[in-house]
């Protein structure tokens, strides 16, 4: 598999298989991911790997706390403006179309939004955090770093979602991690093996044409 094939299979899987993710495949891909770039060669990212018990135990603590707990931060800036409003808004609405949820049915899209506490019912739960007093480039650094992860994960055959969903858990988190006090939480992401016949895979989210967001100059 190419780049360019890894690139394009990759998608926000939210329906996983139970099937376990080897221990030394889940190391080699977050080991091999470390070849991705940042500034200064500053490497902020730092990853943990839950599995098994201390997966389902972390599980439990956010079914006994569903509310979540005061976010350290805005996934989403608030009063969210176009074009990104409407981005957002429609890639919502194609997600629930898939599993016929309309957008009356709040308690129904509430119970999928929970699902992200489950993992999609992936056998392996990642978390990427980095030091407090480290800044915007940083935080694109380990972005870089979860894309590579990401793009690894497809050519191993397995499949990922990050999700920002646990920025709503961050202390819930950081007891579970064992998180130095002078680190965050910045996101987390389901990795497993894809349900293909889950309905909710078949969402390929729509992108805006080239010449909407980019511009070639002198060629």
């Amino acid at each position: 598999m190419n780049v360019s094939e890894a690139v394009a299979r990759r998608m926000s899987v939210r329906a996983f298989r139970p099937d376990p993710v080897p221990a030394e495949t889940v190391r080699e891909i977050l080991q091999l991911a470390a070849k991705a770039p940042s500034g200064g060669n500053l490497q902020p990212w730092r990853v943990y790997a839950l599995a098994g018990a201390p997966l389902e135990a972390l599980k439990a603590e956010v079914r006994a706390n569903p509310l979540g707990e005061p976010p350290e931060y805005d996934v989403y800036p608030p009063n969210l403006w176009d074009p990104f409003r409407t981005r957002r808004f429609q890639n919502g609405e194609d997600l629930y179309a898939t599993i016929s949820i309309p957008r009356e049915d709040k308690p129904a899209r509430l119970r999928q939004l929970a699902k992200n506490g489950e993992f999609f019912g992936a056998p392996v739960g990642l978390f990427f955090c980095l030091d407090r007093k480290l800044g915007p480039p940083q935080w694109a650094d380990v972005g870089m770093y979860m894309q590579t992860v990401m793009l690894l994960a497809v050519e191993r055959g397995l499949d990922t979602c990050a999700q920002e969903y646990w920025a709503r858990y961050p202390q819930t988190v950081a007891k579970a991690l064992e998180l130095p006090d002078d680190h965050m939480l910045f996101s987390g992401m389901a990795m497993g093996f894809r349900d293909e016949a889950h309905p909710i895979n078949t969402l390929k989210a729509a992108r805006d044409p080239f010449d909407v967001w980019a511009e070639l100059k002198g060629f």
